[in-house]
């Protein structure tokens, strides 16, 4: 029997698709990811399921979107118990109104990840780095080993990192570097058997803060004269939530921090590719990187995510993110696939390529892509005659898009849009309205509502949650322990 891959999972945390050297922008200094991409495939068109982090994140670990998992938004509170956070000191990453701890949620207690699936069929997984699911501390859905930080952002010279089921500020030593050092202390002792191993490797980078004394100096030094001409310098979006930026010094400030985070766990990165090299098991691994969720760095004057705006936005900037795979003698090196693929079809893919039943699942939304992956024929993601769909949702807000099309659906009351994405796309002319377009309207709702209506679960269903991009409180749908489960949109 052929030997199981090997797998290793690098995951950013707020990263753009175009935030990479060979995404096309020449600034940025990822000489390592681009590393990846010549030595396996990049996609151009990845999707993530949510644009902001926990539903994502869950999407990704599930293979089903935030109307069948519950996470809907990013977890504001169930990461830890507050009274033995306090106890460690641990500052608050949010600002003020983010004191909405009370006790551990496990948000996805009820749901199957192909973690658990890989650890029933004899993978030794670990994760080191972000979790952001609910419950940091308590180690969950076939993981081993558990490295990870006790809420969702950080400090990233304070991180609040859980080992060994205690919650310890760390502070002085950068929280990537922290995190690939425990990466590394793993991968050389799954290096050393022949059980096959599962590796999240989830850095909070470049997720904000930006300040330059988040960062190393060196990174800050090598954008502090970058004139940034890859980026739009726009007014800022009538809708957007983070305050202003068009006009003022916070532009270079953001762009500085944001470019230097990037190059920082690029530079983190080639310390793996390193040793998986340096071992001489390059050959049996699967290797991933990816992103949660997009971003846009004023792109449609946009500074932020889904989220960046109220109503929550889908712009490609917020729900494309990067995608690189290697596999040495499985993946034709330096291709490039044009399809499009969403998170959801992670799940079926790692358990095709892994050889695993994964019927216990149920039915899920996504395809696997093993075939485009491995140079055969062309994926299993859904097909009809107008092309291949993909869909995403923040809440109330859903999208389906097509190679030529996107439709974005605001429930109950718009603002709607429609983009020709062959003539625009830049997403700048919205055609939603216009009488000529509405059979494609009608041809694009309809194809969206039938789906989710086959793969949401009613008591889990987007379009009834009240979803603010100000964060999630708790369980939603029956496990609701509380009236209110979205934080209001001043906290925004």
């Amino acid at each position: 029997m052929e030997k199981k891959p090997d797998i290793i999972f690098i995951l950013t945390d707020d990263q753009g698709a175009w935030a990479m050297h060979c995404a096309g922008t020449p600034e940025l200094y990822t000489p390592n990811l681009d590393r990846i991409a010549s030595n396996g495939m990049r996609f151009e068109n990845f999707f993530c399921a949510s644009p902001v982090c926990s539903p994502a994140r869950a999407s990704l670990l599930t293979g089903k979107m935030p109307s069948s998992h519950g996470v809907h938004d990013w977890i504001r509170s169930g990461n830890v118990d507050r009274e033995k956070f306090a106890e460690q000191g641990r500052e608050n990453p949010y600002g003020t109104g983010y004191d909405m701890e009370e006790k551990p949620i496990g948000y996805l207690d009820e749901q199957i990840a192909y973690t658990d699936l890989l650890a029933k069929n004899g993978y030794q997984c670990a994760l080191a780095g972000k979790w952001h699911l609910g419950d940091s501390v308590r180690m969950q859905h076939g993981f081993s080993r558990w490295y990870t930080l006790g809420l969702g952002g950080c400090c990233y010279y304070h991180p609040d990192i859980v080992e060994d089921g205690q919650i310890q500020v760390q502070h002085g030593k950068y929280v990537t570097e922290l995190i690939t050092d425990k990466a590394l202390e793993w991968l050389d002792e799954f290096l050393e058997k022949d059980d096959p191993f599962y590796l999240s490797v989830h850095y909070t980078a470049p997720h904000s803060p930006w300040g330059e004394e988040q960062h190393p100096k060196k990174w800050i030094d090598y954008y502090r004269d970058c004139a940034f001409e890859s980026i739009p310098d726009i007014p800022d979006h009538p809708d957007m939530t983070t305050g202003p930026v068009y006009g003022t010094k916070k532009r270079r400030e953001n762009l500085i921090g944001y470019f230097a985070a990037i190059s920082a766990m690029d530079e983190q990165v080639g310390r793996i590719l390193d040793r998986l090299e340096g071992s001489g098991r390059a050959q049996d691994v699967l290797l991933i990187f990816a992103a949660d969720n997009g971003m846009s760095m004023g792109q449609h004057g946009i500074w932020g995510k889904g989220n960046g705006t109220f109503p929550m936005n889908m712009y490609d900037t917020a729900v494309k993110v990067p995608f690189l795979v290697t596999w040495p003698g499985h993946i034709r090196e330096g291709s490039v696939c044009e399809e499009l693929i969403s998170a959801y079809d992670l799940f079926p893919t790692l358990m095709s390529l892994a050889g695993i039943d994964y019927s216990s699942a149920g039915d899920l939304c996504g395809h696997s892509f093993a075939d485009i992956l491995c140079g055969t024929e062309s994926g299993e993601t859904e097909k009809t005659n107008k092309g291949i769909v993909v869909y995403d949702e923040y809440g109330p807000v859903r999208m389906i898009r097509t190679k030529e099309w996107k439709y974005v659906h605001r429930y109950p009351y718009g603002k709607n849009e429609l983009y020709d994405l062959k003539e625009d796309p830049q997403e700048e002319n919205n055609l939603y309205g216009q009488e000529r377009y509405e059979e494609v309207i009608l041809d694009l709702r309809k194809r969206l509502e039938g789906w989710f209506a086959r793969y949401a679960d009613a008591d889990l269903d987007g379009v009834r949650q009240a979803v603010t991009g100000a964060g999630q409180l708790g369980p939603a749908g029956k496990r609701a322990g509380r009236v209110e489960i979205y934080a209001p949109v001043e906290l925004i």
